[in-house]
């Protein structure tokens, strides 16, 4: 196959990337709180847990990892520029700063949440799936290299819009009371949220359009850490109390 033929993406690429498929099962369907989530058969302390979590990345991490994106960001020094290169930093620049903003909502949302069903998420200590998740994306947004950068945000985000979709679908068609569940996993499937991945996506294929064999070889590795941080930042049922309440 050749990888950077005219009618091929990056974000196509490694969606059907087949040595990733099995991880990419697993970080979005088969992990044991995953299934329990579509079946509604997760416990409050699990998700509790698992909010906590989220609420880390959400609140400290993933404003600063932005941010250093933002910084990465090359603009060019002249509005009208005699260059026929596509100049991608306004979009870049959009892109982020919507980011930034909606995870201010989301926090909100969190605690809101966390609050209504009474989720006590102030009692769990930080998991090692969090700290490792979180340390990646201190030392992508690091490099300097942009387009990783993004392809990281896409690929995270888009983990999370497939995962949430499909248990938000599912949760559809069992017949039960609103939950604390049903509310996060809308807020993870709605229009809105699809578009911003999409937007984000395109972005990402037209920086990776014109780079050589070499950066796309490296998109898959970072494809692949992005899915092994995500599997092991799901909970299992294994944990809980004992080793993570304060």
């Amino acid at each position: 196959m050749d990888l950077m033929g005219s009618n091929w993406t990056i974000t196509s690429h490694l969606l059907s990337f087949s040595p990733t498929s099995a991880l990419f099962s697993r970080a979005t369907k088969e992990h044991t709180f995953l299934i329990s989530a579509a079946s509604e058969n997760l416990s409050d302390s699990l998700l509790s847990l698992w909010l906590s979590q989220d609420r880390i990345y959400a609140s400290q991490a993933y404003p600063r990892f932005v941010g250093a994106l933002i910084s990465h960001i090359s603009f060019r020094p002249t509005v009208l520029s005699a260059s026929l290169a596509p100049d991608h930093s306004q979009h870049m620049l959009r892109i982020l700063v919507y980011s930034l903003e909606n995870v201010l909502r989301e926090i909100e949302f969190f605690d809101r949440t966390a609050k209504e069903w009474r989720l006590d998420l102030a009692r769990w200590k930080e998991r090692k799936g969090t700290r490792d998740y979180t340390a990646e994306m201190a030392r992508i947004s690091s490099t300097g290299k942009i387009e990783e950068g993004l392809l990281f945000l896409w690929a995270m985000e888009k983990v999370y819009l497939d995962t949430w979709t499909a248990i938000s679908d599912n949760l559809a068609s069992i017949n039960r009371p609103h939950s604390a569940l049903r509310l996060l996993a809308k807020n993870w499937s709605t229009d809105e949220f699809k578009a911003f991945v999409d937007d984000l996506a395109s972005l990402v294929d037209d920086l990776y359009r014109d780079l050589d064999r070499n950066a796309w070889i490296m998109a898959e590795e970072i494809w692949r850490r992005v899915l092994e941080l995500e599997e092991g930042f799901w909970p299992g049922y294994d944990e809980g109390e004992k080793d993570l309440a304060l």
